[in-house]
């Protein structure tokens, strides 16, 4: 069988099964198969696949049909150009999570030779971690996670991409263990609202961590966490920077608001959807 031919009956089997985009999905799991980039099938759609590479996307194909998501299938994805692993005991980053990234960097680029302690809260795969500790090797990065399994894929990455980061297991800042003082404190926290998880699409409900979805009844209770143990872990120049679920501008500004924080600002996502809530001290 041929790259073309395998590319349309593939494609056919993953749109009969409700998969968003089915022919690029199929494309990026050939590619992964015969590791070569997706765009040059398309000088090649007449090579032949040899009988194992045909059962590699065989098996992969299958495994996308029953809504597994692509990133563990290839055990891959980029977060800000960097290459992070991902195992079913983490969150695939989305990126609109980069923009969290991003605003971290420029917060930090302000703050160039002077010393500067940063915490990333929820850490899963540590992607944010990383690409704060990669960009500068300077800051002293600490990350926490309440999964040990979690942990261990973060550890992985880092190591992968020689970014020196502390790795802490928690579910709340105030299990670290020491008395530690941050210049900066970034989370992408659990923010589904418990009701609302088993309505996700499938590859997301059925398929990655319930530990890092459901955030409580409204969706709002690691920010209530974050908003309280903040007050003894942030510097008085430091800052808070989380991201934020759909809808939830109006309940996460209350929430920093009623602990004494200043919302500096709410930053949109390419969508429009309010995504990046930023906070310090109110003085």
């Amino acid at each position: 069988m041929t790259v073309l031919e395998v590319i349309k009956r593939s494609t056919e089997f993953l749109e009969s099964k409700g998969v968003d985009s089915p022919r690029l999905q199929v494309e990026l799991l050939l590619a992964h198969v015969l590791k070569i980039p997706r765009l040059k099938l398309y000088l090649d759609f007449e090579r032949q696949l040899s009988d194992a590479e045909l059962d590699a996307l065989r098996e992969f194909v299958k495994r996308r049909g029953a809504r597994e998501p692509l990133q563990y299938i290839v055990g891959t994805t980029s977060f800000c150009g960097i290459e992070i692993a991902v195992t079913p005991a983490v969150l695939i980053p989305r990126p609109e999570t980069e923009l969290l990234a991003e605003q971290a960097w420029e917060f930090l680029s302000a703050r160039t030779r002077r010393p500067t302690t940063v915490l990333d809260f929820g850490t899963g795969s540590g992607c944010i971690a990383i690409a704060i500790a990669y960009r500068f090797p300077s800051c002293e990065v600490h990350a926490m996670d309440a999964s040990e399994e979690a942990l261990r894929v973060a550890a992985g990455n880092a190591a992968r991409v020689r970014a020196p980061i502390s790795l802490h297991r928690g579910r709340a800042i105030d299990d670290l263990p020491l008395p530690k003082m941050f210049n900066l404190i970034v989370s992408n926290p659990p923010y589904i609202p418990d009701a609302d998880v088993e309505t996700l699409q499938p590859e997301v409900r059925d398929h990655e961590p319930r530990l890092a979805l459901g955030g409580g009844k409204d969706g709002l209770d690691f920010y209530r966490m974050i908003a309280a143990q903040s007050r003894t872990r942030l510097t008085p120049d430091g800052r808070i920077i989380v991201e934020l679920g759909h809808g939830q501008e109006q309940g996460s500004r209350e929430v920093f608001e009623r602990q004494g924080w200043q919302v500096e600002c709410v930053i949109a996502d390419y969508a429009g959807t309010p995504r990046i809530l930023i906070a310090s001290n109110e003085n």
